[in-house]
């Protein structure tokens, strides 16, 4: 079993994450970040002596995503001068768009 997270750490992850949790929801955001957190050690007792890290599940070689990557090469974006007049704000060399994040 791990540390247990406390009421006050789930209030400050949720305004952390700038979720408004009811009170009635916290208890089962406790149990959930707490199960999270059990299943985390339980992997973590595991034996992976001799297994390789991957980066990117990709590197397996061998499934669905493997080999499918595009070669990496420039090629042409869209035409400026075709694109910014259609756009609903621009100040013809970037794209505005509305604020979305309040803090």
């Amino acid at each position: 079993m791990t540390a247990r997270v406390t009421v006050e750490e789930v209030v400050r992850v949720a305004e952390l994450a700038h979720l408004e949790l009811k009170p009635e929801e916290t208890p089962a955001m406790l149990n959930d970040l707490n199960a999270i957190l059990d299943y985390v050690a339980e992997l973590n007792e595991l034996d992976t002596v001799g297994v390789t890290p991957l980066a990117q599940v990709s590197e397996l070689g061998n499934g669905a995503g493997a080999g499918c990557l595009r070669s990496d090469q420039v090629s042409p974006s869209l035409d400026r001068a075709a694109v910014m007049p259609q756009a609903p704000e621009t100040d013809q060399v970037f794209f505005k768009v509305p604020k979305v994040i309040e803090r």
